[in-house]
């Protein structure tokens, strides 16, 4: 339909524009046609012979557009000729005035969009498996169509710049990713986009404008009330806003996932860079984790939203906090052991005692600045624990280089959570398994090492598997009268005595019901969601297993089940289940 509409507009810019020009061609040739047939050509036995309209057409036709000038099918009159003279200077004059309104056509910035829009609704409706929109291709939209298309899985883009929609056409993409220069919050963009088809399963709303944000989520609960709502948010007034929407709606702030991602670091050592591993972090050494402190004081460098939740999580986890900040903090504000007034110098570290400190977290909205603290509190104190905001991805380089502990990106860290839930639903969970109990360190220890002999030093592929008609259709015929266990699926189907280099982590039945680390003869069940972590090759093979009768049959039972019509009835025959 949005398809349909956008050519109706394109074919109105074009008659709009054209439309004088081409009546005065038409004008133009019927009068010169006219002309031609109705003066009378030379005299031949005494009789004036006359051009027929089909001759006269043809006349003009070569005449007219100056390829080519001829006397056919016998020699003009003076008066023809004449006529011809006039004929041939005011289609001339006619066809330049044409090709230039053909020219403003092309440069009309409406019919480029009008293009541009039909183009992106065919490109759409092109899609025939699942797909997201994503609102907003900053840096957070970047990050996240790029993680997005190393998964296979396909997004639309829209973004009201078109800088980022030339750069994003520019991109090596796996999978199709079609890009819209328009504003997302209009309605009739997030029609093209596909949010009505039942085949969209979220959409993302990251744009620099939290109001923006705002409208796209409640347009798209009301254009798809059954669509999952994603959306960037730091402003806690919108947050609350956004969560009275309706629906499933996931407001992502990443000050206080960040948060929550340090304290958690803080209770179990392994999460922090088994999180990051698990997201593709190259830079990671997961066999080497980060272990914040977890006694002693920490300074807090600029109190903004990112200072106060980092605050809120290491209080939580019973640290001590001093604040450095160049606004009065709120006299409500509890559990600060000490506050100083101004800009973060040498002078104010010492007043904050960066001496005695074992953190310091570095969070103003200036990367120069943030560089500059952190090198201050190193020349104090070169043991200190290092957490330092990065403001924009352009900076990447001397962020490297000045080696911090660890690293907060807003925008990347807002990109990796939306790709997990995106992704990894059911890694949320996981984690709660091993964070609400601190004596499963030992464990999650395992499932590193585990994992990490799988996949080695490659990215892992992080994915969900339904268990359903659609993925599974084998695997679900032969649930219909039988059991089937879920370390048989895991098998190699090239030689079932190997593992596939894939494990899972969580199996949820269509009940509701989790089990964190399923057991090897855990029965699957028709709609159960399994969480997968491997290699893509050991994936593929686990999707040929469970789409493949012969497969199927080899690592449930050890036995090559005969393929051809006289193998299976020479088996028949021979009374034995297979070869």
């Amino acid at each position: 339909m949005a398809a349909t509409v956008d050519l109706s507009r394109v074919i109105f810019i074009v008659l709009r524009e054209m439309r004088k020009p081409i009546l005065a061609i038409i004008i133009v040739y019927s009068l010169s046609i006219v002309g031609m047939v109705i003066i009378p050509g030379p005299v031949v036995d005494g009789k004036a012979q006359y051009l027929s309209i089909f001759h006269a057409f043809y006349f003009m036709t070569y005449t007219a557009t100056t390829t080519g000038f001829g006397e056919i099918p016998f020699p003009f009159s003076n008066a023809q000729r004449f006529w011809a003279i006039v004929c041939l200077y005011i289609s001339v004059i006619t066809w330049f005035y044409a090709i230039g309104s053909i020219i403003r056509l092309v440069q009309n910035p409406y019919l480029g969009k009008a293009l541009a829009e039909h183009d992106f609704s065919n490109k759409v409706e092109r899609i025939s498996g699942d797909f997201f929109i994503i609102c907003g291709f900053g840096d957070t939209g970047s990050v996240l169509a790029r993680g997005l298309s190393d998964a296979r899985l396909t997004a639309v883009i829209i973004d009201s710049s078109e800088e980022r929609i030339k750069a994003l056409q520019l991109r090596d993409y796996k999978v199709p990713m079609p890009g819209l220069f328009a504003d997302a919050s209009v309605p009739k963009h997030l029609i093209e986009a596909g949010i009505r088809r039942t085949d969209c399963k979220a959409i993302v709303s990251v744009t620099s404008n939290e109001e923006t944000n705002l409208k796209i989520s409640a347009m798209a609960r009301i254009l798809n009330p059954g669509i999952d709502v994603i959306t960037k948010s730091k402003v806690e007034i919108w947050e609350e806003t956004l969560a009275t929407i309706g629906g499933k709606v996931h407001i992502i702030d990443p000050f206080k996932t960040y948060a929550q991602l340090l304290a958690f670091s803080i209770v179990q050592r392994y999460f922090y860079s088994f999180n990051n591993w698990l997201v593709g972090d190259k830079s990671t050494e997961i066999e080497q984790p980060l272990s914040p402190p977890n006694q002693g004081l920490w300074i807090i460098c600029g109190f903004g939203r990112m200072g106060q939740e980092i605050k809120r999580a290491l209080n939580k986890q019973g640290l001590r906090t001093a604040i450095i900040d160049p606004q009065p903090i709120s006299p409500d504000e509890d559990n600060v052991d000490k506050f100083v007034l101004g800009l973060t110098t040498v002078r104010t570290l010492k007043l904050a005692g960066i001496e005695q400190a074992v953190g310091i977290v570095t969070g103003t909205d200036d990367d120069g600045q943030n560089v500059s603290i952190l090198l201050n509190a190193r020349s104090i104190n070169p043991n200190v624990f290092t957490v330092v905001r990065q403001n924009s991805h352009e900076n990447f380089a001397a962020f490297q280089a000045a080696k911090a502990d660890m690293v907060m990106q807003p925008s990347l860290v807002a990109a990796r959570r939306i790709m997990l839930l995106l992704k990894a639903p059911l890694l949320k969970p996981f984690f709660k398994y091993f964070l609400v109990h601190q004596d499963r360190d030992h464990e999650m220890n395992d499932v590193i090492s585990w994992m990490k002999t799988c996949v080695g030093d490659k990215a892992p592929l992080l994915t969900s598997f339904d268990i359903t008609d659609k993925n599974a259709k084998v695997l679900m015929r032969v649930l219909e009268n039988d059991s089937v266990q879920l370390g048989d699926l895991l098998k190699d189907p090239r030689d079932r005595t190997k593992p596939l280099d894939l494990v899972a982590l969580v199996v949820q039945s269509d009940e509701g019901k989790v089990i964190i680390l399923p057991g090897s003869d855990y029965l699957v069940k028709a709609g159960d969601q399994l969480l997968l972590c491997g290699t893509d090759l050991g994936y593929r093979l686990f999707l040929a297993t469970v789409n493949n009768e012969y497969k199927l049959y080899y690592v449930r039972t050890g036995l090559r089940q005969p393929r051809s019509f006289f193998m299976q009835w020479y088996v028949r025959k021979m009374g034995r289940e297979g070869l």
